[in-house]
């Protein structure tokens, strides 16, 4: 059955991808978590990403929002490049902090250690474990990537 759009999640393992769709290739429950949005687009200085949650509540629509390249880390901002931090289909964990234009709906930060990617996948197709605060590897190929990552608090985990 359908889980969702590839608009609104990436396929992990256990699923697949079909006109679009992530689809269950097993049989089990599908659990909600508090992550706050999908990486659709990166350039030089902003990463585009579809909002999916507002803490733990999934939206019904589809809201966009924008991280400038400004507002990833709270330190050496001017060091930050988009591209070392996000890749389209991460999640990420964001907080919203002005509602932006018209083209970009909410702007959002990372700027907080809490805050970043928590799920990537690599090249391989695996999801990325993070091993430091810009470093996440794929445990199939053991290759390192660059990423934001984010240091989940015991809230946002599920159990």
């Amino acid at each position: 059955p359908r889980l969702c759009s590839l608009e609104e999640g990436v396929a992990g393992s256990g699923t697949y991808t079909r006109h679009g769709y992530v689809c269950a290739a097993l049989a089990g429950c599908l659990a909600k978590t508090s992550e706050d949005g999908a990486v659709c687009s990166i350039n030089s200085r902003f990463a585009k990403v579809h909002i999916l949650y507002i803490g733990s509540t999934p939206l019904k629509s589809t809201f966009r929002g924008t991280i400038r390249r400004e507002d990833i880390r709270a330190t050496e901002k001017d060091k930050v490049e988009v591209y070392k931090s996000f890749r389209p289909g991460d999640i990420v964990l964001a907080k919203v902090i002005s509602l932006g234009d018209m083209q970009s709906n909410y702007v959002l930060s990372t700027a907080e250690n809490e805050l970043g990617v928590v799920v990537a996948h690599s090249e391989a197709g695996a999801q990325m474990v993070p091993i430091s605060w810009c470093e996440m590897q794929c445990p199939r190929t053991h290759s390192k990537e660059l990423r934001k990552v984010a240091r989940v608090q015991p809230e946002f985990l599920q159990t």
